[in-house]
């Protein structure tokens, strides 16, 4: 768990506040605004990527919209988020969640609706909701990239230090 997750779980928490910490996308708003929001300020799609930020659309139930970080690829069809307030837990809402199961559930495999996982069921929730798509470019996707640069990047050295010693 990163330091501003932990931190995090200490207070109540909204999903928007969480999710500009998290993961740097630094918009302001309503959940669901933030996917016009983006324009011009960070590129949007419909393929997560860790480190993007996931905007549902507003609902009925969800009237605001919601926001969470991809923090993981599991597959295809299936992610893994860090958001806040999604779940009852312990009688409380405004919790931080980590490493939640997300499963697109849209009929076209592109990511328009999703199933989460809802700790009070300690299981995937029955209703799929909508979703603009996911917002790239925050300090969490830069991070995530990164990591990812530095692995390559020791794998080479390593590489090349074995053919170095093989010489």
């Amino acid at each position: 768990m990163t330091p501003a997750a932990a931190e995090a779980k200490s207070f109540g928490w909204q999903c928007v506040p969480f999710a500009r910490m998290f993961s740097g996308v630094n918009l302001f708003g309503n959940a669901f605004t933030w996917w016009n929001g983006a324009i011009g300020k960070y590129d949007r799609g419909t393929a997560p990527k860790a480190g993007a930020v996931l905007v549902f659309k507003a609902t009925g139930a969800m009237r605001v919209g919601h926001v969470a970080t991809v923090s993981k690829i599991v597959s295809d069809r299936i992610i893994k988020v860090t958001h806040a307030n999604w779940s009852l837990i312990n009688g409380h809402r405004g919790q931080v969640e980590n490493d939640v199961t997300v499963i697109d559930a849209s009929p076209a495999n592109d990511w328009s609706q999703v199933k989460v996982w809802y700790a009070p069921i300690k299981s995937i929730g029955i209703k799929a909701y909508p979703v603009y798509g996911f917002i790239y470019g925050g300090k969490a996707l830069v991070k995530a990239a990164s990591d990812v640069a530095n692995d390559v990047s020791a794998k080479a050295d390593v590489a090349q230090g074995s053919e170095k010693s093989a010489a």
